[in-house]
């Protein structure tokens, strides 16, 4: 098959690799975001630049240019691997076989840009991706194949996609050409009813209520770790939580209760969380007991004031 490639940084790039690796299809063209200026090149523009494949970046696909361009190509298939800008059905019907899409959940749960965050903050205990055809609407279509995995309880962000998630999208890419390939690919109609849409996840939605739960507290630091990153605040002061393990105890919420060199424990409802790894305001990431020597902090002090 002739194929485009459409993606963008690590698992672009990855997708890419992985298709000319095999050696079963042609690649034709890749394309990818425009340059932002002091952004460094994307990744799957240098390595397809590296293998000699024309590289298109249009800003949007609403001219007759760029889709002449991208019908010039005569391409079967265009694999859409992690994809941010809209691509509308002109485009994505423009290879004879049309467009399939890369999507970190199972849907039609979880359609948006923090799929992996919000499966771990809303405490679910399985995750995993899909392939699907594309529409206008925001992560809709039947899914071509999904594939699922747990969501281990002490599991970040880091460890559900990259550790899981990610090198099992990049194998199955080689699944989707193979079942495009041999014609009469399936396609399995999402239940609607079964649907979630959230937002992107950002800052205001990863700052801790230390009056939660337990598991709450515990899963919104999980859910966000790398980023956004959950915060709190200590006399006005931010500071970033990252790292952190479930302890049982009872107390006043948001109070600490031991500072050690495992870190420092905070109380929350039904439990304890112990910060492990923190980010004081405009500073990298330390231990969370080099901190508190730093920060003078001491046992019955509340965080979230």
């Amino acid at each position: 098959m002739r194929i485009i490639v459409m993606g963008q940084q690590a698992f672009g790039k990855d997708a890419l690799a992985k298709i000319i690796e095999a050696g079963v299809d042609e690649v034709v063209a890749v394309y990818c975001e425009p340059d932002r200026d002091g952004k460094p090149v994307d990744p799957i523009k240098e390595f397809a630049l590296e293998q000699g494949l024309p590289v298109h970046q249009p800003a949007n696909f609403d001219d007759a240019d760029a889709l002449a361009t991208l019908g010039s190509f005569d391409a079967d298939l265009m694999v859409m691997a992690f994809v941010n800008v809209f691509v509308p059905e002109a485009a994505r019907d423009t290879p004879k076989m049309g467009s399939i899409c890369f999507h970190p959940s199972l849907l039609p749960l979880h359609r948006g840009p923090s799929a992996v965050n919000w499966p771990i903050i809303m405490g679910s205990t399985k995750s995993g991706y899909s392939w699907f055809y594309p529409s206008d609407g925001l992560d809709e279509g039947d899914s071509l194949l999904q594939w699922e995995c747990e969501i281990g309880p002490d599991d970040t962000v880091i460890d559900l996609y990259f550790k899981k998630i990610y090198p099992s999208a990049i194998e199955s890419v080689l699944e989707v050409c193979d079942l495009f390939r041999a014609g009469n690919p399936p396609h399995i109609v999402p239940d609607e009813a079964q649907a979630t849409y959230e937002r992107r996840c950002t800052k205001k939605h990863a700052k801790i209520d230390w009056n939660k739960p337990v598991g709450q507290v515990y899963d919104l630091i999980r859910g966000t770790n790398p980023a956004p990153g959950a915060w709190t605040t200590v006399n006005g002061n931010e500071v970033g939580i990252f790292d952190a393990a479930r302890l049982p105890g009872d107390g006043i919420s948001g109070r600490v209760v031991d500072i050690s060199d495992d870190g420092v424990t905070v109380q929350c409802i039904g439990g304890r969380i112990l910060l492990k790894r923190v980010r004081p305001a405009g500073e990298g990431k330390i231990p969370a007991s080099e901190w508190a020597s730093a920060a003078g902090l001491a046992v019955k002090t509340d965080l979230g004031t």
